[in-house]
Protein backbone atom coordinates (compact mmCIF):
# COMPACT_ATOMS: atom_id res chain seq x y z
CA UNK A 1 0.00 0.00 0.00
CA UNK A 2 1.03 3.80 -0.43
CA UNK A 3 2.01 6.08 2.50
CA UNK A 4 1.08 9.09 0.47
CA UNK A 5 -1.42 11.47 2.98
CA UNK A 6 -4.18 12.84 1.69
CA UNK A 7 -6.59 15.43 3.46
CA UNK A 8 -9.78 14.09 4.57
CA UNK A 9 -12.84 16.22 4.09
CA UNK A 10 -15.22 17.53 7.08
CA UNK A 11 -12.85 17.09 9.87
CA UNK A 12 -12.74 19.70 13.03
CA UNK A 13 -9.46 22.00 13.77
CA UNK A 14 -10.01 20.52 17.11
CA UNK A 15 -10.76 17.10 16.07
CA UNK A 16 -7.27 14.98 16.68
CA UNK A 17 -8.68 11.61 15.91
CA UNK A 18 -11.10 10.11 13.66
CA UNK A 19 -12.50 6.89 12.64
CA UNK A 20 -14.73 6.12 9.83
CA UNK A 21 -16.63 3.19 9.06
CA UNK A 22 -13.72 0.92 10.27
CA UNK A 23 -14.42 -2.80 9.60
CA UNK A 24 -11.93 -5.41 10.62
CA UNK A 25 -12.93 -9.34 10.09
CA UNK A 26 -11.13 -12.53 10.90
CA UNK A 27 -13.01 -14.95 8.94
CA UNK A 28 -16.23 -14.86 9.53
CA UNK A 29 -16.04 -12.65 13.13
CA UNK A 30 -16.28 -8.90 12.73
CA UNK A 31 -13.69 -7.95 15.53
CA UNK A 32 -15.04 -4.42 14.88
CA UNK A 33 -18.14 -4.00 12.87
CA UNK A 34 -18.59 -0.48 10.56
CA UNK A 35 -17.04 2.03 13.86
CA UNK A 36 -17.09 5.37 13.43
CA UNK A 37 -16.36 7.75 16.18
CA UNK A 38 -13.86 11.29 16.56
CA UNK A 39 -11.84 12.17 19.80
CA UNK A 40 -11.24 15.66 19.99
CA UNK A 41 -7.97 17.74 21.36
CA UNK A 42 -7.30 17.11 25.34
CA UNK A 43 -9.76 14.75 25.47
CA UNK A 44 -9.48 10.91 27.18
CA UNK A 45 -11.59 8.76 25.19
CA UNK A 46 -11.83 5.23 26.69
CA UNK A 47 -13.37 1.95 24.75
CA UNK A 48 -14.62 -0.07 27.49
CA UNK A 49 -15.72 -3.46 27.59
CA UNK A 50 -15.03 -7.17 27.92
CA UNK A 51 -12.68 -9.50 26.20
CA UNK A 52 -13.18 -10.24 22.44
CA UNK A 53 -15.35 -6.81 22.20
CA UNK A 54 -13.09 -5.12 19.66
CA UNK A 55 -11.57 -2.77 21.87
CA UNK A 56 -7.39 -3.40 21.61
CA UNK A 57 -8.20 -4.49 17.74
CA UNK A 58 -9.60 -0.73 17.16
CA UNK A 59 -6.64 0.48 19.00
CA UNK A 60 -4.16 -1.48 17.33
CA UNK A 61 -6.28 0.05 13.45
CA UNK A 62 -4.98 3.48 15.26
CA UNK A 63 -1.71 1.84 16.15
CA UNK A 64 -0.71 0.55 12.55
CA UNK A 65 -0.51 -2.57 13.71
CA UNK A 66 -3.56 -4.06 11.54
CA UNK A 67 -4.46 -3.02 8.47
CA UNK A 68 -9.15 -2.56 8.24
CA UNK A 69 -10.75 -4.09 5.29
CA UNK A 70 -13.19 -1.01 5.03
CA UNK A 71 -13.33 2.49 6.14
CA UNK A 72 -10.84 5.18 7.60
CA UNK A 73 -8.41 6.71 9.67
CA UNK A 74 -7.78 10.59 10.21
CA UNK A 75 -4.92 12.29 11.94
CA UNK A 76 -4.91 15.97 13.46
CA UNK A 77 -6.13 16.45 9.67
CA UNK A 78 -4.61 13.99 7.29
CA UNK A 79 -5.42 10.39 5.97
CA UNK A 80 -3.50 7.78 7.27
CA UNK A 81 -5.57 4.80 6.45
CA UNK A 82 -8.06 4.43 3.27
CA UNK A 83 -9.09 1.05 2.56
CA UNK A 84 -10.62 2.19 -0.73
CA UNK A 85 -7.70 4.19 -1.56
CA UNK A 86 -5.18 1.54 -0.60
CA UNK A 87 -3.68 3.92 1.91
CA UNK A 88 -1.63 2.85 5.18
CA UNK A 89 0.51 4.68 7.10
CA UNK A 90 2.87 2.31 8.74
CA UNK A 91 3.17 3.03 12.24
CA UNK A 92 6.73 4.89 12.65
CA UNK A 93 5.25 7.69 10.67
CA UNK A 94 2.32 8.42 12.52
CA UNK A 95 3.01 10.46 15.51
CA UNK A 96 1.41 8.40 18.81
CA UNK A 97 2.59 7.33 21.57
CA UNK A 98 1.61 4.06 23.12
CA UNK A 99 2.14 2.32 26.32
CA UNK A 100 1.11 -1.58 25.90
CA UNK A 101 0.11 -3.98 29.38
CA UNK A 102 3.46 -5.45 29.02
CA UNK A 103 5.37 -1.35 29.07
CA UNK A 104 8.22 -3.44 26.26
CA UNK A 105 10.91 -2.16 28.74
CA UNK A 106 14.18 -2.75 27.36
CA UNK A 107 16.00 -4.54 29.97
CA UNK A 108 19.70 -4.19 28.82
CA UNK A 109 19.07 -0.35 28.74
CA UNK A 110 19.62 2.52 31.48
CA UNK A 111 16.02 4.39 31.97
CA UNK A 112 17.78 6.87 30.40
CA UNK A 113 18.13 4.94 26.96
CA UNK A 114 14.52 3.36 27.02
CA UNK A 115 13.44 6.90 27.18
CA UNK A 116 15.97 7.91 24.52
CA UNK A 117 15.38 4.92 21.81
CA UNK A 118 12.67 6.57 20.12
CA UNK A 119 14.57 9.86 19.53
CA UNK A 120 17.43 8.14 18.30
CA UNK A 121 15.20 6.72 16.07
CA UNK A 122 14.18 9.83 14.55
CA UNK A 123 17.67 10.60 14.23
CA UNK A 124 17.96 13.64 17.20
CA UNK A 125 20.83 13.52 19.37
CA UNK A 126 22.88 16.06 21.56
CA UNK A 127 21.77 18.28 24.30
CA UNK A 128 18.19 18.49 22.78
CA UNK A 129 17.99 14.51 23.27
CA UNK A 130 19.16 14.75 26.68
CA UNK A 131 17.02 17.84 27.30
CA UNK A 132 13.61 15.78 26.03
CA UNK A 133 14.62 12.50 27.94
CA UNK A 134 15.00 14.99 31.10
CA UNK A 135 12.01 17.00 30.23
CA UNK A 136 10.19 13.10 30.11
CA UNK A 137 11.60 12.13 33.74
CA UNK A 138 10.21 15.15 35.49
CA UNK A 139 7.04 14.94 33.75
CA UNK A 140 6.26 11.05 35.50
CA UNK A 141 8.43 11.67 38.61
CA UNK A 142 11.47 10.17 37.62
CA UNK A 143 14.09 12.76 37.96
CA UNK A 144 17.47 11.40 39.19
CA UNK A 145 16.62 8.16 37.90
CA UNK A 146 17.95 8.19 34.46
CA UNK A 147 21.38 5.91 35.16
CA UNK A 148 19.43 3.38 36.91
CA UNK A 149 19.41 -0.04 35.06
CA UNK A 150 15.97 -1.08 33.55
CA UNK A 151 15.81 -4.02 35.58
CA UNK A 152 16.38 -2.13 38.94
CA UNK A 153 12.92 -0.68 39.13
CA UNK A 154 9.44 -1.29 40.68
CA UNK A 155 6.27 -2.60 38.44
CA UNK A 156 5.14 1.01 38.97
CA UNK A 157 8.27 2.67 37.92
CA UNK A 158 8.80 0.37 34.65
CA UNK A 159 4.92 1.67 34.22
CA UNK A 160 6.45 5.27 34.36
CA UNK A 161 9.83 4.67 31.73
CA UNK A 162 7.07 3.79 29.73
CA UNK A 163 4.78 6.31 29.76
CA UNK A 164 8.11 8.45 29.50
CA UNK A 165 9.17 7.27 26.33
CA UNK A 166 5.83 7.52 24.53
CA UNK A 167 5.64 11.17 26.09
CA UNK A 168 9.21 11.95 25.17
CA UNK A 169 8.82 12.62 21.20
CA UNK A 170 5.53 14.78 22.08
CA UNK A 171 2.32 12.63 20.71
CA UNK A 172 -0.44 13.73 18.64
CA UNK A 173 -2.30 10.87 21.15
CA UNK A 174 -1.85 8.63 23.27
CA UNK A 175 -2.19 5.20 23.01
CA UNK A 176 -3.21 3.40 26.27
CA UNK A 177 -3.88 -0.11 26.01
CA UNK A 178 -4.69 -1.93 28.88
CA UNK A 179 -1.44 0.14 30.80
CA UNK A 180 -1.87 -1.03 34.21
CA UNK A 181 -3.31 -4.56 34.29
CA UNK A 182 0.09 -5.61 35.30
CA UNK A 183 0.39 -3.24 38.91
CA UNK A 184 -1.43 -4.67 42.09
CA UNK A 185 -4.58 -3.35 43.48
CA UNK A 186 -3.33 -0.32 45.47
CA UNK A 187 -0.65 0.82 42.82
CA UNK A 188 -2.97 0.50 40.21
CA UNK A 189 -5.45 2.92 41.63
CA UNK A 190 -2.78 5.40 42.46
CA UNK A 191 -1.14 5.40 39.04
CA UNK A 192 -4.77 5.84 37.43
CA UNK A 193 -5.16 9.35 39.46
CA UNK A 194 -1.47 9.72 38.36
CA UNK A 195 -1.86 9.05 35.01
CA UNK A 196 -5.21 11.71 34.85
CA UNK A 197 -2.81 14.20 36.44
CA UNK A 198 -0.29 14.16 34.07
CA UNK A 199 -2.71 14.20 30.94
CA UNK A 200 -4.75 17.45 32.36
CA UNK A 201 -1.68 19.32 32.90
CA UNK A 202 -0.57 18.42 29.71
CA UNK A 203 -3.58 18.67 28.09
CA UNK A 204 -2.84 15.59 26.28
CA UNK A 205 -5.36 13.60 23.82
CA UNK A 206 -5.81 9.99 25.18
CA UNK A 207 -7.44 7.12 23.20
CA UNK A 208 -7.69 4.55 26.57
CA UNK A 209 -8.70 0.54 26.21
CA UNK A 210 -9.25 -1.00 29.68
CA UNK A 211 -12.27 -3.99 30.26
CA UNK A 212 -11.59 -1.81 34.20
CA UNK A 213 -15.03 0.15 34.84
CA UNK A 214 -13.17 2.04 37.65
CA UNK A 215 -10.01 2.82 35.40
CA UNK A 216 -12.59 3.80 32.84
CA UNK A 217 -14.87 6.54 35.31
CA UNK A 218 -11.94 7.77 36.87
CA UNK A 219 -9.90 9.04 33.59
CA UNK A 220 -12.09 9.34 31.06
CA UNK A 221 -13.99 12.63 29.12
CA UNK A 222 -16.39 10.25 27.69
CA UNK A 223 -16.49 5.85 27.67
CA UNK A 224 -17.80 4.50 24.36
CA UNK A 225 -19.19 0.77 25.78
CA UNK A 226 -18.07 -1.92 23.12
CA UNK A 227 -20.33 -5.00 22.79
CA UNK A 228 -19.39 -7.51 19.44
CA UNK A 229 -17.51 -5.04 17.62
CA UNK A 230 -19.92 -1.98 17.75
CA UNK A 231 -20.68 0.97 20.52
CA UNK A 232 -23.83 0.59 22.76
CA UNK A 233 -23.30 3.71 24.10
CA UNK A 234 -21.02 6.54 24.01
CA UNK A 235 -21.54 9.32 26.86
CA UNK A 236 -19.45 10.46 29.83
CA UNK A 237 -18.95 8.35 32.80
CA UNK A 238 -22.37 9.16 34.53
CA UNK A 239 -24.42 9.32 31.67
CA UNK A 240 -23.76 5.57 30.95
CA UNK A 241 -23.19 4.60 34.48
CA UNK A 242 -26.77 6.76 35.45
CA UNK A 243 -28.64 6.29 32.11
CA UNK A 244 -27.81 3.09 30.58
CA UNK A 245 -28.86 3.37 26.81
CA UNK A 246 -29.13 -0.80 27.17
CA UNK A 247 -29.31 -3.97 29.49
CA UNK A 248 -26.02 -4.65 27.86
CA UNK A 249 -24.67 -1.41 29.40
CA UNK A 250 -26.43 -1.81 32.52
CA UNK A 251 -25.39 -5.32 33.41
CA UNK A 252 -21.90 -4.45 32.29
CA UNK A 253 -21.28 -1.21 34.16
CA UNK A 254 -21.20 -2.32 38.24
CA UNK A 255 -24.08 -4.01 39.36
CA UNK A 256 -27.67 -3.41 38.98
CA UNK A 257 -31.18 -4.30 40.48
CA UNK A 258 -33.25 -5.36 37.99
CA UNK A 259 -37.61 -5.48 39.33
CA UNK A 260 -40.01 -6.60 37.12
CA UNK A 261 -44.02 -5.20 37.50
CA UNK A 262 -46.77 -3.53 35.93
CA UNK A 263 -46.20 0.36 34.54
CA UNK A 264 -48.56 2.94 34.11
CA UNK A 265 -48.56 6.63 33.76
CA UNK A 266 -50.49 8.77 36.53
CA UNK A 267 -49.77 12.73 37.03
CA UNK A 268 -46.60 12.55 34.55
CA UNK A 269 -45.16 9.78 36.78
CA UNK A 270 -44.44 5.96 36.23
CA UNK A 271 -46.00 3.79 38.65
CA UNK A 272 -44.45 -0.01 38.51
CA UNK A 273 -46.43 -2.24 40.67
CA UNK A 274 -44.13 -4.94 41.33
CA UNK A 275 -44.90 -8.77 40.09
CA UNK A 276 -45.13 -10.47 43.25
CA UNK A 277 -44.30 -8.02 45.72
CA UNK A 278 -47.68 -7.98 47.76
CA UNK A 279 -48.58 -5.00 45.49
CA UNK A 280 -45.49 -2.74 46.64
CA UNK A 281 -45.20 0.18 43.56
CA UNK A 282 -42.05 2.06 42.62
CA UNK A 283 -42.83 5.46 41.47
CA UNK A 284 -40.44 6.51 39.06
CA UNK A 285 -40.76 11.05 38.32
CA UNK A 286 -39.82 11.96 34.75
CA UNK A 287 -39.07 7.92 33.50
CA UNK A 288 -37.41 7.54 30.55
CA UNK A 289 -40.12 5.49 29.05
CA UNK A 290 -43.30 6.87 28.59
CA UNK A 291 -46.58 4.16 29.05
CA UNK A 292 -49.95 5.70 27.39
CA UNK A 293 -53.29 3.98 27.93
CA UNK A 294 -53.09 0.18 29.95
CA UNK A 295 -50.38 -0.99 32.57
CA UNK A 296 -47.86 -2.83 30.53
CA UNK A 297 -45.11 -5.12 31.53
CA UNK A 298 -41.49 -3.33 32.60
CA UNK A 299 -38.33 -3.40 33.98
CA UNK A 300 -36.62 -0.71 36.54
CA UNK A 301 -33.06 -1.01 37.23
CA UNK A 302 -31.30 0.89 39.56
CA UNK A 303 -27.82 0.45 41.27
CA UNK A 304 -27.23 -0.77 45.20
CA UNK A 305 -26.05 2.77 46.19
CA UNK A 306 -29.78 3.74 45.56
CA UNK A 307 -30.92 1.28 47.97
CA UNK A 308 -31.06 2.03 51.71
CA UNK A 309 -31.70 -0.42 54.39
CA UNK A 310 -33.96 0.15 57.29
CA UNK A 311 -35.97 -1.99 59.93
CA UNK A 312 -39.68 -3.14 58.62
CA UNK A 313 -41.85 -0.59 58.77
CA UNK A 314 -45.13 -0.19 57.39
CA UNK A 315 -46.22 -0.39 53.42
CA UNK A 316 -45.47 2.61 51.24
CA UNK A 317 -44.18 3.41 48.15
CA UNK A 318 -40.62 2.94 46.98
CA UNK A 319 -40.29 0.54 49.93
CA UNK A 320 -40.00 -3.12 49.48
CA UNK A 321 -39.32 -6.07 52.27
CA UNK A 322 -37.05 -8.64 51.80
CA UNK A 323 -35.29 -11.26 54.21
CA UNK A 324 -30.79 -10.96 54.42
CA UNK A 325 -29.76 -14.36 53.24
CA UNK A 326 -25.68 -13.73 53.56
CA UNK A 327 -23.60 -10.55 54.43
CA UNK A 328 -20.31 -9.63 54.20
CA UNK A 329 -17.97 -7.32 56.65
CA UNK A 330 -15.70 -5.45 54.42
CA UNK A 331 -14.57 -2.60 56.57
CA UNK A 332 -16.19 0.47 55.14
CA UNK A 333 -19.35 -0.95 54.28
CA UNK A 334 -21.38 -4.41 54.66
CA UNK A 335 -22.73 -6.00 51.64
CA UNK A 336 -25.69 -8.15 51.63
CA UNK A 337 -27.53 -10.63 49.56
CA UNK A 338 -30.96 -10.36 50.32
CA UNK A 339 -34.51 -12.79 49.05
CA UNK A 340 -37.52 -10.37 48.34
CA UNK A 341 -40.90 -12.20 48.76
CA UNK A 342 -41.30 -12.80 45.40
CA UNK A 343 -38.11 -14.59 45.29
CA UNK A 344 -35.89 -11.89 43.81
CA UNK A 345 -32.45 -11.96 45.01
CA UNK A 346 -30.75 -8.92 45.21
CA UNK A 347 -27.29 -7.24 45.92
CA UNK A 348 -27.13 -4.21 48.43
CA UNK A 349 -24.90 -2.61 50.76
CA UNK A 350 -25.27 -0.49 53.98
CA UNK A 351 -22.87 1.09 56.70
CA UNK A 352 -21.07 -0.65 58.96
CA UNK A 353 -22.49 1.50 61.79
CA UNK A 354 -25.68 -0.59 61.38
CA UNK A 355 -25.43 -4.11 60.80
CA UNK A 356 -27.96 -6.51 59.68
CA UNK A 357 -27.69 -10.63 61.31
CA UNK A 358 -28.80 -13.37 58.53
CA UNK A 359 -32.42 -13.95 58.56
CA UNK A 360 -33.41 -10.58 59.60
CA UNK A 361 -35.89 -8.83 57.63
CA UNK A 362 -35.96 -5.48 56.16
CA UNK A 363 -37.33 -2.74 54.08
CA UNK A 364 -34.96 -1.73 51.24
CA UNK A 365 -36.10 2.12 50.47
CA UNK A 366 -35.14 2.60 47.00
CA UNK A 367 -34.47 5.86 45.40
CA UNK A 368 -35.81 5.95 42.20
CA UNK A 369 -34.67 9.20 41.13
CA UNK A 370 -31.75 7.35 38.52
CA UNK A 371 -34.03 4.50 37.60
CA UNK A 372 -34.17 3.29 34.27
CA UNK A 373 -36.95 1.64 32.70
CA UNK A 374 -37.60 -0.89 29.99
CA UNK A 375 -40.55 -2.66 28.43
CA UNK A 376 -40.72 -6.34 29.03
Amino acid sequence: MTAAILPPAGVGTDTVLELRNIVKQYGSVRAVDDLSFTIQRGEVFTLLGPSGCGKSTTLRIVAGLEHPEEGEVFLTGQTIVSATQGLFLPPERRNMGMVFQSYAIWPHFTVFENIAFPLRLRKMGGDELRKRVEESLDIVGLTGLGERPATALSGGQQQRVALARALVYRPDILLLDEPLSNLDAKLREHMRLELRSIQRRLGMTVLFVTHDQAEAMTMSDRVAVMNSGQFEQVGSPNEVYERPASTFVRDFLGRALVLEGLGRQEGGRLHVTLTGEHNRTLIVEDSPLAVNGDAVPVAISCRPEDVRLEPVGEAAPNRLVATVEEAAYLGERVEYNVRTNSGRSLFVFSSPRRKFPIGTQVDLIIDTTGASVWPQ
